[in-house]
């Protein structure tokens, strides 16, 4: 292998998040305990965000509980704000997700807030989570706004520049939340930014929205990029971006890096098999290609 990444599992919480009925607590478990046994050692599993603004997520405690109980499992969560970092902290995720938008449109859509706002309370909160837990920092429409349009360059490398500046060596993941980034745009994007800020991790999150999934990944890739973000059975969406669909389909990336050269350390038939499970949720909205490719199944 020429080559190894990381993928973050993000099906748990992105994938299920927009599902309207509501999913019984033990097939969440099933779930993760699932995409573990594939290899999927890092996931994310949910969220701790108020129960009224996402009724899916209500039972984020004891899914965490679960995830923790798995050996070898990194359990992020995500926390939209001091509540649910207190609320992380105190239920022992490994490691939690911020989050903020790159533009005001998304921004206030999604976390009601504006983009100034929003970075001041989670740089405080990064400061105060110090060493308790790992952090990743997520910026939402990076690339392209459900409000806004295409997103400048430059406006994305200068919010990417002040999250670098808060931590040394934080994760920050760049968010194609709409699934309409070009793949020159997000080879531009990271390689710029991975130049400024050699220090930082970067971890790429997209949607399929307009069937480039799959190429913004290997731009990414191409551009320095080593931690992935993916959904199995190519679900999720994020219900404050009309329009947006699934997330790139875990089993899509896995199939192209194994053709590519990329060590994912994930084994492939068990995680068909996991995501032949989610997609058989009801109300899950499946995604994605390989799965019903009959012949990567024979070669799994």
């Amino acid at each position: 292998m020429a080559d190894t990444v990381t993928i973050w599992e993000v099906a748990p919480r992105d994938g299920f998040q927009p599902v309207g009925p509501f999913i019984p607590t033990p097939r969440k478990i099933d779930a993760v305990q699932a995409l573990a046994a594939a290899g999927l050692s890092r996931q994310e599993v949910s969220s701790f965000v108020s129960p009224r603004a996402i009724p899916q997520l209500a039972d984020a405690a004891k899914v965490l509980a679960a995830a923790r109980a798995i050996p070898g499992v990194t359990a992020c969560v995500l926390a939209p704000n001091r509540k649910g970092v207190e609320l992380a902290l105190a239920h022992g995720a490994h490691r939690i997700g911020l989050f903020m938008s790159v533009t005001e449109g998304h921004n206030r859509s999604n976390v009601n807030r504006g983009v100034e706002e929003s970075f001041s309370d989670l740089a405080t909160l990064v400061a105060e989570i110090g060493d308790r837990a790992d952090v990743r920092f997520n910026l939402s429409c990076g690339f392209h706004c459900p409000f806004e349009g295409v997103v400048p360059e430059a406006k994305t490398l200068a919010l990417v520049a002040r999250v670098a500046a808060l931590r040394p060596g934080i994760e920050i993941g760049i968010a194609d939340t709409t699934g309409n980034a070009a793949p020159d745009q997000v080879a531009r994007v990271f390689a710029a930014a991975i130049a400024a800020h050699p220090g930082a991790r970067f971890a790429f999150h997209g949607h399929d929205t307009y069937g480039m999934g799959l190429a913004n990944v290997a731009a990414a890739f191409g551009a320095g990029v080593r931690i992935f973000d993916a959904a199995a059975g190519g679900i999720g969406g994020c219900p404050f971006a009309p329009g947006a669909t699934g997330n790139v389909a875990t089993e899509d990336v896995v199939w192209m890096f194994r053709r590519m050269g990329v060590a994912t350390g994930i084994d492939f038939s068990r995680l068909l098999a996991a995501a032949d499970a989610i997609v058989a949720i009801p109300g899950v909205q499946p995604g994605g290609r390989v799965r019903g490719v009959p012949a990567a199944r024979r070669a799994a």
